[in-house]
């Protein structure tokens, strides 16, 4: 069975989602998990209640059990990591860009927008960072676009003027098939809701 499939599964049977797999230089295997997304319409969304998240104990159990399927295919590396996504999460399908509506993210276009599309953004460009929002296209069929200004941050303790007009909103509505990559912006939240912190367990 192919590495990637052993893996997989393993995860899969665990009650596990697994986020992405990495191959490194020293035959280092990292894999990424996460805890399955019950949905928006979930008791625990309903009642206002945090996102659970992966622990420590969640990484040992998928990496004992990963070790033991590895062995048995003959899978070659030499170290094995199980790691929680962390602040940078990488957004892979539909389900992911769904889970995360609202939070602020980057993306990298698999080409430039080009000039018709650019508007006030140059055409040559294709990263971006804005708060992933769902829109609907001219025939009703659910969409995505980010949204973000481009004012400039404020400096610690430098006052703002309230007569300065805000620099305006931009959006850039984009498929999935169209990004090379997607991942939350990692900014930490100090308020302790989210981003949290990854957590990782080495054999």
């Amino acid at each position: 069975m192919a590495l990637q499939q052993t893996v997989e599964q393993t995860v899969a049977g665990l009650g596990y989602d697994l986020v992405e797999i990495e191959r490194s230089a020293g035959g280092l295997l990292r894999v990424t998990i996460d805890l399955p997304w019950t949905g928006p319409n979930s008791e625990a969304a309903a009642a206002g209640a945090p996102e659970p998240f992966i622990t420590v104990e969640d990484c040992e159990k998928v990496t004992r059990q990963l070790q033991f399927a590895l062995e048995v295919d003959g899978a070659e590396y030499k170290r094995l990591e199980v790691s929680s996504p962390g602040i940078d999460r990488p957004l892979r399908n539909q389900q992911d860009f769904e889970r995360f509506a609202g939070e602020v993210i980057d993306i990298t276009l698999k080409a430039p927008m080009g000039a018709a599309a650019a508007g006030q953004v140059s055409a040559n460009r294709k990263k971006f960072r804005g708060t992933l929002e769902r829109v609907a296209d001219a025939d009703g069929k659910p969409g995505w676009q980010i949204v973000w200004s481009e004012e400039p941050a404020a400096k610690p303790g430098q006052k703002i003027s309230k007569k300065r007009v805000p620099a305006p909103l931009q959006a850039l509505g984009f498929a999935l098939d169209e990004l090379r990559e997607a991942r939350l912006a990692p900014i930490v939240d100090f308020n302790g809701r989210r981003p949290k912190p990854g957590t990782a367990v080495s054999d």
